[in-house]
């Protein structure tokens, strides 16, 4: 998950009570949600438990070989957190470890049997500590230098070498622990992905169906879509101009495209969870051709675009226009008063990619952040209202 060092906090479960008293993963969408401690007051008392299915703290990182806590604190967050399960016996809590700039450790790390060993004892330790009820695994990403991480050819084998030993590890505490990892929204990082081993040993992917546009892109485009994009969508455009100059054949991305990939190369779709982002990306400088959408543009906007506040002082206010795009199936807002273009997930996007994850079988939605949702009538409740519609008995 692109993200600075700030801390989140994800989708956790009940209380460490005994293990064959804990209900495995129901069928059904699950919603599980990151939480960035950091981004708003942390206020675990009013967090909305019951249109949760995991809650994921983040982030741990790997120091010095194990599962740590970068900052004290946090350790504290999380007792309390783990503590409103006693109010919300369904709820799942994990623990996120890496994150886009937490990754630098993972590579050395998985590197041999005896390092491995070292980080899965100090994650059981971990786990029994502070009674939580499973791991996602957020390196960014295997093989790849991410951000300016270490890596190395055989990070391909190493991660898959790694998830089978968590496996191993939690089984050793309960069967019923979630392991998921979180998996980029494009074909290529999977390069470096054993996904017919991986699989085998862990719950979900979480798939970060987002970040799919940043605000280096020269041109504007959809970064957290739900439909599928083809080249002659964009016959025409700018954008399509630069991605032909670029010479990469894997864009424009899109979930509905990265889902298809993943159930061709043999994943299961209830082991699927989508993505949703709770914060937009923007640019400036963008002309009004299309109402700004794949124009390019003169750099990243620098005004925070977290949804509640995209909702309250932005969409079709101030002289921001809202636009649907049929094909993305995704809003996005342009101002051509100040030359701004901003993408973004909204009660509507969200109710349809709910609605797709149930329709295919997959395993559910999570999202990125929750502490950057409207306080009512927000994107957890959208997500909510449509699940709910699909709930299994």
């Amino acid at each position: 998950m692109k993200r600075s060092v700030i801390l989140s906090i994800v989708l956790i479960s009940v209380l460490f009570l005994s293990c064959h008293r804990r209900k495995p993963d129901e069928k059904g969408v699950q919603v599980m949600a990151y939480y960035y401690t950091r981004w708003q007051n942390f206020k675990p008392e009013t967090l909305p438990y019951d249109k949760l299915t995991h809650i994921i703290f983040s982030f741990t990182e790997v120091i010095d070989g194990e599962m740590k806590f970068p900052v004290d604190t946090l350790g504290m967050m999380l007792k309390i957190l783990v503590k409103q399960k006693k109010k919300n016996p369904d709820l799942k809590v994990m623990v996120a470890c890496g994150g886009w700039a937490g990754s630098g450790g993972f590579s050395e790390m998985a590197r041999t049997p005896e390092t491995r060993k070292k980080f899965v004892e100090s994650v059981v330790k971990f786990i029994k500590q502070y009674k939580i009820d499973g791991i996602d695994i957020d390196w960014e990403y295997p093989g790849l230098s991410g951000m300016g991480n270490p890596y190395i050819p055989e990070d391909k084998e190493n991660f898959t070498a790694l998830m089978c030993d968590l496996r191993q590890g939690m089984n050793t505490i309960c069967d019923n622990l979630v392991l998921t990892f979180a998996g980029a929204g494009w074909e290529k990082a999977f390069d470096h992905i054993e996904l017919d081993k991986v699989m085998q040993c862990l719950n979900y992917v979480n798939v970060m169906s987002y970040d799919l546009a940043g605000g280096n892109d020269p041109y504007t485009s959809h970064h957290t879509n739900l439909g599928l994009i083809k080249m002659e969508d964009l016959q025409g455009t700018p954008a399509a101009a630069k991605i032909i100059e670029e010479g990469d054949s894997t864009k424009p991305f899109s979930t509905e495209k990265i889902v298809t990939y993943l159930i061709n190369k043999g994943v299961k779709p209830s082991q699927i969870v989508i993505g949703s982002n709770f914060s937009g990306r923007a640019w400036q400088g963008v002309p009004p051709e299309n109402n700004g959408l794949y124009q390019l543009n003169r750099g990243r906007w620098r005004g925070r675009a977290g949804y509640s506040r995209i909702r309250e002082e932005i969409e079709n206010k101030n002289g921001y226009v809202r636009y649907w795009d049929p094909i993305a199936k995704a809003p996005y807002l342009y101002s051509a008063k100040d030359s701004v273009f901003i993408t973004y997930d909204d009660t509507m996007s969200v109710r349809l990619k709910t609605k797709y994850a149930a329709g295919l079988g997959l395993g559910g939605i999570m999202f990125w952040q929750l502490g950057a949702d409207a306080p009512q009538d927000g994107l957890v409740d959208a997500i909510f209202a449509e699940k709910q519609k699909y709930k299994t008995e």
